[in-house]
This record gives C-alpha cells, sequence and structure tokens, in this order.
C-alpha cells in the first residue's frame, strides 16, 4: 500500500503528543517544504500506577452468604495520561477562541489520538485538518518533519 504525503499548509499547528509529553510546533515553511518550530513543550510527570495508588481495591458482598468479589485495580498512570491529554485539548480551545489556532494537525499514539479527539471540544474539532495515529514526541523535530511529510 502507498503511502499518502500529508500536506500541511503554513501556518498550520502540529500538536504531538502523547499521556506524558506535548510538543506544539508550528509549520513556517510551506506545503512543499515544511519547516517546524517548536513553540510549546509540555511534559507531564506520571509515575506507575503502583506508586501513585497505595490502598488495595476495594471488596463488595455480592450474595447473602460470605462471598465477596473485589473492585478492579485503578490504572491510575492511565487517569492521569487521560488528565493530560484533556488539559491539551483545553489548551487548544482557549487557543481557537483567542484565533491562534486556524488548521491544527493532531499526531499521537492511536489510544491517546482517541482520548484525545474525545476531548476536543466540537469548535476545536472543526480545526483538525489532519490526524496521524503516531508516537513521535520522542523524536527531534526534523525526524518529525520528515515522518508527515514523506
Amino acid at each position: 500500500m502507498a503511502k499518502t504525503k500529508l500536506s500541511i499548509p503554513h501556518g498550520a499547528w502540529i500538536i504531538v503528543a502523547d499521556g506524558q509529553r506535548a510538543l506544539f510546533l508550528h509549520n513556517d515553511g510551506d506545503e512543499m517544504y515544511p519547516n517546524f518550530r517548536t513553540a510549546r513543550v509540555l511534559e507531564h510527570e506520571n509515575p506507575p500506577t503502583h506508586e501513585q495508588g497505595t490502598d488495595r481495591p476495594g471488596r463488595w458482598s455480592d450474595t447473602p452468604d460470605a462471598h465477596r468479589s473485589a473492585f478492579a485495580q485503578t490504572d491510575w498512570h492511565q487517569v492521569e495520561e487521560d488528565r493530560f491529554l484533556g488539559r491539551i485539548a483545553d489548551l487548544l480551545k482557549d487557543g481557537v477562541n483567542k484565533g491562534d489556532y486556524d488548521k491544527i494537525v493532531l499526531v499521537a499514539p492511536p489510544a491517546a489520538l482517541g482520548t484525545l479527539r474525545k476531548a476536543l471540544d466540537k469548535q476545536v474539532a472543526g480545526h483538525v485538518i489532519a490526524e496521524v495515529g503516531k508516537d513521535l514526541t520522542n523524536q527531534p523535530v526534523p525526524d518529525i518533519e520528515k515522518a508527515l511529510s514523506s
């Protein structure tokens, strides 16, 4: 299957995120020769679940006899990742309302992209021109340019 080249216009914002890091990149170049400039980097420290929660899962009695069932363990790490992605969605909403973001490209691992998509305001979603399901948050900016334009 042939790859289709992503066309990112001049002035577009590329948000490269996962549950712990986000890069806000601006295309100072054009569709043919992109030139991404880093405008903002957000990092969110998120320790593993076993370091965040100390209590055992609760239990409940679901029958009149002594049988007890346990609640599922909360994945606090995932909860924090979802909160961080919600914060990114809020920042995008503020930026769209101020007129800072006109065209937005979202780049995130598929699960994070789905969470981010759900968190986006309808007005912001109208400014999203493309979505890419890749994890590029730890790549240097030139490699991100190459990955999105090849």
